[in-house]
């Protein structure tokens, strides 16, 4: 059985890239702590006990997946803005575009009894049409232990450069185990799927994408934190979840204001109240990175 490499989360970031390049997955142990951790699910628990369960076979009919995690807590705030990840993020996505954004967010429980996950790639959530790109790096943080036993991520190493028809055998799957505060780093490429949880007692991991600036979010970020509640989040944050311009002339708005009030066009850090510099099709950086790229 493969394994994953598991490295410590001040590991350099050149070696983690090309880590990520050949196995398309690693895990960085105790990127956060554990009282970091357990304080984080004090504050979702009460939405996570709400939570429906999944609908399908593929969204498990025994895992709770619960969204809205910038709005809802500030351990996860502080989880997607982690150094490491954001550098990853830049080395990793930057080739591709100006600037990345929060893909997604969500505390996925696995319950005693789920069975495995179809082996599948997150990539697929823009279908199969994206080539020659990496559109994505994801990120799985353990919440509660993960063991093989109780739901750990299945990982296929070294995947991301195989079809998409592929059908991954027992022997090519690895198992994400990992302590509560460590996290899985994983390519939008590579195949991976939830593990079964044949123990009594649930498994919970965050999980938080990021992904290109000019794709579309899997997760609705303006609708899960609307203006209302973004206003009030790290500038860097708000610009992660979408509300910048994603690159130069992509996301602009006109406000709905009566005739002659209000600006024409602006970027999304309007509606929070921000002002940034360059006209309302983006700052001069954009433009150059457009025009040079």
């Amino acid at each position: 059985m493969p394994t994953l490499e598991t490295l410590s989360a001040d590991t350099d970031i050149n070696t983690l890239l090309a880590i990520l390049d050949r196995d398309g997955a690693l895990i960085l142990k105790d990127a956060a702590s554990a009282d970091q951790m357990a304080a984080l699910w004090q504050e979702v628990k009460p939405y996570v006990d709400t939570t429906e369960l999944g609908g399908d076979v593929f969204s498990g009919h025994l895992t709770t997946r619960t969204g809205g995690l910038v709005a809802r807590s500030a351990g996860c705030r502080e989880l997607i803005l982690n150094k490491t990840i954001d550098q990853l993020c830049h080395e990793f996505l930057h080739p591709n575009c100006s600037r990345h954004q929060l893909h997604l967010g969500q505390v996925i429980r696995i319950m005693p009894g789920q069975t495995k996950q179809a082996i599948h790639r997150d990539r697929w959530a823009w279908g199969k049409y994206l080539k020659g790109v990496e559109p994505q790096l994801n990120t799985i943080w353990a919440v509660s232990e993960f063991t093989k036993d109780n739901g750990a991520t299945q990982v296929v190493p070294t995947s991301s450069t195989w079809p998409d028809d592929h059908r991954c055998t027992d022997q090519e799957i690895a198992y994400a185990e990992m302590q509560p505060g460590s996290v899985l780093v994983y390519t939008g490429s590579v195949f991976h799927g939830g593990g079964e949880n044949v123990t009594d007692k649930d498994r919970i991991g965050i999980n938080l994408t990021y992904t290109l600036g000019w794709l579309r979010q899997e997760e609705n970020q303006y609708l899960s934190t609307p203006p209302d509640i973004a206003k009030d989040l790290d500038p860097k944050l708000q610009d992660l979840i979408g509300y910048t311009m994603g690159s130069y002339a992509l996301g602009y708005y006109t406000p709905p204001e009566p005739p002659g009030e209000g600006p024409g066009i602006v970027g999304p850090e309007y509606a929070l109240g921000r002002k940034v510099s360059g006209s309302g099709l983006g700052d001069a950086s954009l433009y150059d990175d457009l025009v040079n790229s």
